[in-house]
């Protein structure tokens, strides 16, 4: 690995998103990663879709889990046995970073908490991602109610911007609930480890979807304590900066976003009409803001007689404007390509295939990591790892055969 983290150990104890995707980020910048799942079953999302159309079956596993558990290795252990157990303290005490993502109290029962693998580790930096956070931390009410991506993004406050203006609250599409407290627990880690490298001992760390989702609803805080005003469903304009939002064309859909009146003028004059910029009514974004639907309406009418590609040859590089693009369309966009952001890994079971993942968006000149190895397969690497910390053959042999271990 080329990364900025390599040497890094984690031992990435989640499942789902959030957590694997907490440690892929660090995995993708050098990290070890060492996955730990079930014995039998492995993380859930193996077995979800997308499938290589070569499968009869769901086995190893699916698209969605080589996308988010690359650059990793698994271990499959019994964390419910005595011996389970014991591994995972052994593999601590040469862990820098422990995450995982299981529902509050779990790993105390299980008799791996914090403060029992801090006795072993002082150093070790341990991450938990909940819906409603730890008690550690703060209490909630929620503290024991499961959550999932949608359970964050509506009490979180985004879901109740987000929809048509005369329609109903509407979840973003991807599971932004989970990523980015995955993103925030990334940071969080990161920061932890600075400290560890000035103090010399680590600390629980607690990131809550609930709270990652209110901290990026940005502007809904301020408007409401500031005015006393609900901010409502936005549609697909903002507030308070027009024109800002997406527009009709012929073939499908835009992003035009004119607040700037240099930009504002521009826009008119590609639309043909350069007086609206003189125009009192729309002569500043406060002007525009106040006459809202006029300003949109005129701007809608103009893009709802150009195809995607007119408009991209007229106002590309003139505003901030850009189409509106599906899969298809970013697999073909030569800005993918040039940046690097699809990366082709092996999946195994499919007599060499490779498909394409995302690669890492963060680009280092020193270390560029990314995407190195395929996704691991259940327990790829449990006998290499325990040979590491000192099992031997025969040790391993017994383990399997009591089913501690795969």
């Amino acid at each position: 690995m080329s990364g900025a983290l390599t040497g890094l150990k984690v031992l990435d104890l989640s499942r789902a998103l959030s957590g694997p995707f907490c440690a892929m980020l660090l995995a993708d910048q050098g990290a070890e990663v060492t996955k730990i799942e079930a014995v039998g079953t492995g993380d859930m999302t193996r077995y979800m879709v997308p499938f290589p159309p070569e499968f009869e079956g769901k086995e190893p596993y699916g698209g969605y889990f080589q996308s988010i558990n690359r650059n990793k290795k698994s271990i499959a252990i019994d964390l419910k046995t005595p011996e389970g157990k014991e591994i995972v303290r052994t593999l601590v005490k040469d862990a820098d970073v422990l995450i995982e993502n299981f529902r509050t109290g779990v790993m105390d029962k299980l008799g791996l908490s914090y403060e029992s693998l801090a006795e072993i580790n002082p150093k070790l930096v341990y991450a938990a991602i909940r819906g409603f956070g730890d008690p550690r931390t703060g209490e909630s009410p929620y503290t024991n109610w499961p959550a999932f991506d949608v359970t964050a993004q509506a009490m979180g406050g985004l879901m109740s911007i987000t929809g048509p203006t005369d329609g109903e609250p509407t979840k973003v599409g991807p599971g932004i609930g989970d990523l980015i407290p995955a993103n925030l627990a990334a940071f969080g880690i990161m920061a932890a480890i600075y400290d560890v490298n000035k103090t010399g001992k680590g600390q629980f760390l607690d990131v809550a979807m609930y709270d990652s989702i209110l901290a990026f609803c940005e502007r809904i805080v301020p408007q409401y304590a500031y005015t006393g005003q609900i901010p409502g469903l936005e549609g697909n304009a903002h507030p308070t900066l027009c024109p800002f939002g997406v527009f009709p064309a012929k073939d499908g859909f835009v992003s035009i976003a004119c607040p700037g009146n240099h930009h504002w003028a521009n826009l008119c004059v590609e639309m043909g009409r350069p007086e609206l910029a003189e125009d009192e009514r729309f002569l500043t974004n406060p002007d525009r803001v106040a006459s809202m639907d006029q300003t949109l309406s005129i701007v809608r009418e103009w893009t709802a007689t150009q195809t995607k590609k007119q408009m991209t040859e007229k106002l590309g590089g003139k505003l901030p404007y850009g189409p509106v693009q599906n899969a298809k369309d970013l697999f073909e966009d030569p800005h993918v390509a040039a940046r690097n952001m699809l990366t082709k890994v092996d999946h195994p079971g499919t007599n060499g295939n490779a498909y394409y993942v995302t690669d890492t968006p963060i680009k280092m000149t020193k270390t560029p990591g990314g995407v190195e190895t395929r996704a691991p397969l259940l327990g790829e690497h449990t006998d290499a790892i325990l040979a590491q910390y000192g099992f031997d053959e025969n040790q391993i042999k017994k383990l399997k055969e009591k089913n501690v271990i795969q």
